[in-house]
C-alpha cells in the first residue's frame, strides 16, 4: 500500500473497497501523465463539511462532490487534499444509475485531475476531463 496516498474519514463512516488496487491504479495514472505521486489525502465526509469549506474558500453556495487543495510546489509532483462528499457521490450514483463504486472511482481520479491542475469552470475543459476520466477509468476496469 502506498505510502503517500490515504484516505480519511471526517463526519463519514465509509468504507474504501480495494484500497490497494485503487491506490495503485492512481499512482499509475499520476505516473502515465508524467508526475511524480506526491501526498494525497482523500478526506471522505459530509455534504455540510463541502458546502462550509465551498463558501469560505470558493465563494460558492452549493452543494459539490469533490473540492481539492494542491499543495504541491512543484508542477511535476501531485499533491494536496481532496475533499469527497459521499453524500453526493451516492446521489450521483443514483443519478446516473452507476455502482456507487464506480461512481466513488470517477472522483477519485477527477481529483487527481484537478490536482495535475485540469479544470472543469468551462465546457471544453469539462469535456477534457470527462475524456481523461474515461480513459483512466478504462484502465482500471483493465486490472
Amino acid at each position: 500500500m502506498s505510502k503517500q496516498i490515504h484516505f480519511f474519514n471526517k463526519g463519514s463512516k465509509f468504507l474504501v473497497k480495494n484500497k490497494g488496487k485503487l491506490v495503485r491504479w492512481l499512482e499509475e495514472v499520476i505516473r502515465y501523465e508524467g508526475r511524480i505521486v506526491g501526498e494525497i489525502n482523500y478526506i471522505l465526509t459530509d455534504d455540510k463539511t463541502l458546502l462550509k469549506y465551498n463558501i469560505k474558500y470558493l465563494n460558492t453556495d452549493t452543494l459539490t462532490d469533490i473540492i481539492t487543495f494542491s499543495m504541491s510546489e512543484e508542477e511535476e509532483i501531485v499533491s494536496g487534499d481532496v475533499y469527497v462528499s459521499v453524500e453526493r457521490v451516492i446521489e450521483n450514483a443514483k443519478k446516473y444509475k452507476v455502482t456507487l463504486e464506480d461512481e466513488l472511482r470517477r472522483i477519485f481520479i477527477h481529483g487527481i485531475l484537478h490536482l495535475m491542475g485540469y479544470n472543469d469552470t468551462s465546457v471544453g475543459e469539462r469535456r477534457k476531463m470527462t475524456r481523461l476520466e474515461n480513459k483512466f477509468l478504462s484502465i482500471y476496469l483493465e486490472k
